[in-house]
């Protein structure tokens, strides 16, 4: 019983300054941040897609797919959308059991080393900015861990799970860059709203070892991810009448730059991987008929890999998920090039 202590870790501070960005990296974060920025207050019409395996398990295979992302296909939509590779080195688990991410796990058939993680999921983050020109989006599991990457960076995303967690929302509020809040497994938007609400404002805390202050983070918003009710079954949030409602309630609470993204998959899709171009096609069609929902919906989130699908831990396919099925590189690029499109109709 009770806790045995493994190893201390090093400092946030220690580790950034034993493995920093580049000069060129930090400017190329700094203009990323500020496009970004732009886009959720309403100042740049582009459309966003954070898009990405459902967790990024290995190096090489991710930094080929952001390398993907960040050639050719980028320089075709960049005047219509601004991609962020998604690179999610946290895994939560319903149950606590089986693979928790690269931060636990730098290698997924080997047993948790966390030192090894912080270095490999930070070295994982500076080679998509340095090599790809990309800075990413991550999703805050472990509050506390956000500081091993808190230079590097340009979206967070707070998961259904942690939504209503009070550490969660409060660290957001320190934040400067966007912060997306996922709806609750149950579906009720209140708890992600009162979270968004909670993230916008000041407070006093404990973090890290130090009381804290904090401004509040403008740039908090939403993420519809659809819910689950209390028999399981799968039900979908993203409909028009569902974003109309979201738009209701935004002004009825003066939040500050609404916003939405829409998941594609999880309970939209009913954890449907080929389902999330049809989603996205329905998403974009409620843009064209409605402008409210035009300004709300900032864009989406796509799970998507190298390699359809997903497998084993042990299976070995080159840039395969080994956690959620996601589209492959080929319906992936195919996606991004259709929904360009359909935004210049």
């Amino acid at each position: 019983m009770g806790f045995k202590y493994i190893k201390e870790m090093p400092s946030a501070n220690e580790i950034i300054e034993m493995m920093p960005l580049s000069e060129e990296g930090k400017k190329v974060k700094a203009k990323r941040d500020l496009e970004i920025k732009e886009i959720f207050e309403g100042v740049s019409d582009k459309f966003i897609l954070i898009i990405g395996p459902c967790s990024a398990d290995k190096e090489e295979p991710v930094i080929d797919y952001v390398k993907r992302l960040g050639g050719a296909i980028q320089k075709e939509v960049e005047d219509r959308i601004l991609i962020i590779p998604r690179i999610y080195t946290n895994k939560p688990r319903t149950t606590g059991e089986g693979y928790k991410g690269m931060v636990h796990q730098p290698d997924a058939n080997k047993e948790s080393n966390m030192y090894e993680g912080i270095k490999a999921i930070r070295r994982l983050h500076i080679r998509a900015i340095e090599e790809t020109g990309l800075s990413c989006a991550d999703e805050m599991l472990y509050p506390e861990n956000y500081s091993y990457l808190k230079d590097l960076l340009s979206y967070v995303a707070i998961g259904a799970r942690s939504v209503e967690n009070q550490q969660h929302r409060l660290t957001i509020s320190g934040l400067d860059i966007p912060s997306g809040m996922k709806n609750p497994t149950s579906g009720d938007i209140a708890v992600m709203l009162n979270a968004i609400r909670a993230a916008q404002i000041e407070h006093t805390f404990i973090f890290r070892g130090w009381e804290v202050s904090t401004p509040g983070n403008p740039l908090t918003h939403s993420i519809m991810r659809g819910y689950v009710d209390q028999y399981g079954r799968n039900f979908p949030n993203y409909h028009y009448e569902d974003i109309k409602h979201l738009a209701t309630i935004y002004k009825e609470r003066g939040l500050t730059n609404p916003g939405v993204i829409i998941d594609l998959n999880h309970a939209n899709s009913n954890k449907r991987y080929n389902e999330q171009p049809r989603i996205a096609y329905e998403v974009m069609r409620n843009r064209r008929y409605d402008g409210e929902i035009k300004t709300l919906v900032k864009g989406l989130m796509i799970e998507s890999y190298i390699e359809e699908g997903n497998q084993a831990i042990d299976g070995g396919v080159y840039g395969k998920s080994i956690t959620d099925p996601c589209l492959g590189w080929p319906a992936s690029e195919a996606l991004v090039k259709d929904i360009y499109r359909r935004l210049g109709e």
